[in-house]
């Protein structure tokens, strides 16, 4: 019966909760300190709280089987956005969340009025149409060389976790931040990789309940174009043609 309550205690560890805080979010009178010393049973109802939010394995909790989940959590994670909004004509507005937005868009989330005070626009192009976009300001340098501090990305609502494509960028909103990264979905892991495209900067794994919304970067607005540096790449490019063409020329 132990291992019950070691169960129990790693899985609390795992979805980011304290004593406290769990036991608020199963319905319990106290904290979850008494069940994971032994003390108290778990209620029937916090099983079924548990399989209800995170398709906990009720046999792994007590200890019949090896699988923590009944199915992979990040197939029942929605991602859809919580607020959409309007314009006169009855089409979806393109928000713009600048980087100070940013830092209050996971608390009001489902705040509609506080998306009353974001900008607004409609793209009249059809690329744009039938689906929902949303304007992100870029905030560092973890994903250079393709986008740079202070640029904005146009991006496209995602309605699940596993719609992303390796190939692409994504804004992530978790519960407490809002992130620019490249998404990876490891097999036989509910976990979700973040990365960066500057290798300065570590990947690390997120649970996919952290995961409010994710959008796929589709098009950038950038304020950093060099003509120098463009006329550059051009000629390394040209320079790197002729020594191919050359060493073909040598082969044959």
């Amino acid at each position: 019966m132990k291992e019950n309550y070691t169960r129990f205690a790693h899985l609390r560890k795992e979805l980011g909760f304290t004593q406290t805080a769990f036991g608020q979010f199963l319905g319990l009178k106290g904290s979850t300190a008494d069940i994971e010393r032994g003390k108290t049973k778990i209620p029937g109802f916090v099983v079924a709280k548990l399989y209800q939010e995170y398709h906990v394995n009720p046999l792994w909790l007590f200890g019949s089987s090896g699988d923590m989940y009944i199915a992979n959590i990040r197939d029942k994670a929605s991602v859809v956005p919580a607020v959409v909004t309007l314009n006169s004509q009855e089409n979806e507005n393109v928000l713009l969340v600048s980087q100070k937005a940013a830092a209050g868009y996971p608390q009001n989330i489902a705040d509609t009025s506080w998306y009353q005070t974001l900008p607004a626009f409609d793209l009249p192009l059809k690329e744009f149409r039938n689906a929902t976009y949303r304007g992100f300001q870029v905030d560092g340098d973890s994903m250079l060389p393709a986008l740079q501090s202070g640029d904005w990305v146009i991006a496209k609502a995602l309605s699940n976790i596993d719609e992303v494509r390796p190939s692409k960028m994504y804004v992530v909103v978790l519960d407490d931040s809002v992130l620019v990264k490249k998404v990876v979905l490891p097999e036989r892991s509910n976990d979700v990789i973040l990365e960066s495209l500057n290798s300065v900067y570590p990947a690390y794994k997120v649970k996919p309940f952290r995961i409010k919304e994710i959008w796929e970067v589709s098009s950038r607005l950038t304020f950093h174009l060099d003509a120098d540096n463009n006329q550059q790449l051009m000629t390394e490019l040209k320079q790197s043609m002729e020594l191919l063409k050359r060493r073909l020329d040598t082969n044959n």
